[in-house]
């Protein structure tokens, strides 16, 4: 190490305090995180690119410094959409560290990963409380059964008024209209388990009926519409 002709005439000034970085919160302990290897814990990051054409969640479950798991969502880029499957591929087995410093391929899963990062080196985990972290597969409960993301999808117009295309429960096939005209309810169709009843054996159209449910006022409804469609 070199230093420069002032500091080398500098005298010495002892150092006082020493007490190393304040705790952070992981996984039910109180860890003074010095290293890479002292992070541990499950948590989300939201990413975007310079467009802000789309947008990535990215949850990694992370044990002593080590991603162990990774899930990635996009949506609205169809680019992003198979660079997450690369990124899938690139991140488990990686030092946090090593991830943040690796291209992922797409801008918005590199801020998602930019983003998670600043959220678990401070504490922010979602198993920040919880003892002994999440198992490794828990990143996999975010998507319920049938293993699909939950996506919201609404469109609307001044002039024609609104449409719910997408909900968290699944893909909506008919809204239901009250005397007002206003939406009073709507059905919808969860897709991962018609797929999944399909894969099983039955009737594609009895495993359609099996997986459409309702929500709201839909039975009390005076007119029924498909969103895409009408």
């Amino acid at each position: 190490m070199i230093y420069s002709t002032e500091v080398q005439h500098m005298c010495v000034v002892k150092k006082g305090p020493h007490h190393g970085p304040a705790p952070i919160p992981e996984e039910g302990k109180w860890v003074k995180a010095k290293e890479i290897k002292d992070i541990s814990g499950l948590t989300h990051g939201i990413g975007w690119c310079a467009p802000q054409q789309g947008a990535c969640k990215l949850t990694l479950n992370i044990k002593e410094g080590i991603i162990e798991e990774a899930l990635v969502e996009t949506i609205g880029c169809s680019g992003m959409t198979h660079s997450a499957a690369m990124a899938a591929e690139i991140l488990p087995g990686k030092t946090l560290l090593e991830a943040l410093n690796t291209d992922l391929v797409c801008d918005a899963i590199n801020t998602a990963m930019r983003e998670l990062f600043l959220q678990i080196v401070y504490g922010r985990s979602q198993s920040a409380f919880s003892e002994g972290g999440l198992v490794i597969g828990a990143g996999l409960e975010d998507l319920g059964k049938g293993l699909r993301s939950q996506v919201g999808t609404m469109y609307s117009t001044n002039a024609k008024g609104v449409r719910y295309l997408e909900m968290a429960e699944g893909y909506v096939s008919r809204l239901g209209l009250d005397e007002d005209g206003e939406v009073c309810g709507y059905e919808f169709v969860r897709l991962g388990v018609m797929m999944d009843l399909i894969k099983n054996g039955t009737d594609a159209n009895e495993a359609l009926k099996k997986a459409t449910s309702n929500y709201g006022r839909f039975a009390e409804a005076v007119k029924f519409i498909d969103p895409r469609k009408e």
